[in-house]
């Protein structure tokens, strides 16, 4: 069944990585996306351009709009959000998928790379989510999906890099806040996490390089999800806080994660931020610290 034809999906960060895997997955239903990212030539460490993803969307049976958009720039997601509208007649789906990173202790923290988080991750979430409103409120089943963890305030996720935790923890502060303001208008907001490292540009530049890429899941697991929610009835689930495989174990019916690793045999990375209270589906195994650092 092709849930998601003729909707509309305004994706930020959608020219590669996750964002691009859940734009794909729409498009095989027959959705409509915008493609708001920065990116429009291609750049030798990070794979993938507002243009290419375009190519890849319509691959699949989706119609790809490809907007150049940088969303700390209120007058870019302006522009992107009605040429969007005026494209496809309105907006279905927001997803809050754009994010910066730097996991550095106070010291190395440099105030131009926290403001670049905040504008990105925070600011960015709230603003997307706020243009995208009005064209959200005239929507049949419309969902505002972020790409942020669940709440859970155990020091640890926040030790070593705090400007990072904090910044993505607004963009959750944005989900538990507007998912109370936005249920008299039927629209859902929720978040959804990763529980494993994903294997994307920032965990093979960033994080861990080729031994945490083959530690991981695909972008695939994180699309499933995605699609999952969007299909979800809008006025009675939102508020919540996903993590990807409980969500499709639970909801989705899915028991067989095997598809979505990289490497079967190295066992699974977590990812930051899954609070210790959320357990693997049946037959899930997630690494020991000693792995990771071995």
């Amino acid at each position: 069944m092709a849930a998601l034809k003729g909707k509309t999906l305004f994706i930020t960060g959608a020219s590669r990585g996750i964002g691009l895997a859940i734009a794909k997955r729409a498009a095989r239903d027959g959705a409509n996306i915008a493609i708001a990212a920065k990116t429009v030539d291609p750049n030798p460490k990070l794979e993938g351009t507002i243009h290419s993803a375009a190519k890849e969307i319509e691959a699949e049976g989706g119609s790809a709009l490809a907007l150049e958009c940088d969303i700390r720039n209120e007058g870019d997601v302006e522009r992107a959000v009605a040429q969007t509208a005026e494209r496809f007649g309105g907006i279905d789906i927001c997803v809050n998928n754009a994010s910066a990173i730097s996991l550095t202790p106070i010291e190395k923290t440099e105030i131009k790379r926290f403001d670049l988080m905040f504008a990105v991750n925070t600011r960015g979430t709230f603003l997307t989510s706020k243009i995208c409103l009005p064209h959200l409120k005239r929507a049949e089943n419309p969902h505002i999906l972020t790409l942020s963890p669940p709440l859970d305030m155990h020091p640890k996720w926040f030790s070593g890099h705090v400007a990072y935790s904090i910044a993505k923890y607004g963009m959750s502060l944005c989900v538990l806040g507007l998912a109370d303001e936005l249920k008299p208008n039927g629209i859902a907001v929720n978040a959804l996490w990763p529980r494993t490292t994903i294997a994307t540009a920032a965990v093979q530049n960033i994080l861990g390089g080729d031994k945490l890429m083959r530690m991981s899941r695909t972008p695939e697991i994180v699309a499933d999800a995605a699609h999952l929610v969007f299909n979800q009835p809008a006025k009675t689930f939102t508020g919540n806080f996903l993590i990807d495989d409980t969500f499709l174990y639970d909801v989705g019916g899915v028991t067989d994660f095997g598809s979505y690793r990289v490497d079967k045999s190295v066992p699974l990375a977590p990812d930051f931020f899954v609070p210790a209270d959320s357990k693997p589906p049946p037959g899930v195994q997630i690494a020991r610290l000693s792995e990771l650092t071995s």
